[in-house]
This record gives structure tokens, C-alpha cells and sequence, in this order.
């Protein structure tokens, strides 16, 4: 039996312009699995794309179900504080490219 597996496409302006993937993530079994590369010099410097999906994940959420922006983005942002205080699933890395 195949699995089914749901993708997203690549943006046009990575299409016409082109482009470095650094994240791909999957929900996996109810779980996330993720493929990722460095992507930038410093460390500090993946704040910034986490914060942006932080901001369109809660814009979908408003266009989709009617919450508030705002308070998608502050469910978001409690979650990922308590995660990072207490993990949940520290998983696994390992470096495959």
C-alpha cells in the first residue's frame, strides 16, 4: 500500500527568481518531521523566519476559522514558550546532505 503524501509548491517568486530551500516539514503520524540546512551565519538570525511563520501561521488562522490575528499569534507564542520551557520531544538531528 503507497502512502499519501501532500506537498506544497514552490512559490512563484522562488520560481522566477530563484532561491535556497532551508526548511521542509511534514506532519508525520500526528508528529513533525523536519529537514532542514543551516541556512544563515549566525544563529540569532533564525528568530527572524520563526517569527514570520509565527505571523502567517496566524493570519491563515484568521482567514480560515475567524479568530482574531492577534489572538492566534498570542496561542502561538504561549505554546512556543511552554515548549521551550518544557520539551515536549527534544527528537533527533543528524545531518543527511
Amino acid at each position: 500500500m503507497s502512502a499519501s503524501l501532500k506537498q506544497l509548491g514552490v512559490l512563484p517568486d522562488a520560481q522566477e527568481l530563484g532561491g535556497q530551500e532551508i526548511l521542509r516539514a511534514f506532519i508525520v503520524d500526528g508528529g513533525l518531521s523536519v529537514s532542514l540546512i543551516r541556512g544563515f551565519e549566525k544563529p540569532e538570525t533564525w528568530g527572524l523566519p520563526l517569527m514570520d511563520l509565527a505571523r502567517h501561521a496566524s493570519r491563515i488562522y484568521a482567514s480560515d476559522d475567524g479568530m482574531r490575528e492577534a489572538e492566534a499569534f498570542e496561542r502561538i507564542h504561549r505554546m512556543f514558550e511552554a515548549e521551550r520551557l518544557r520539551p515536549t520531544d527534544l527528537g533527533t538531528t543528524s545531518t543527511t546532505n
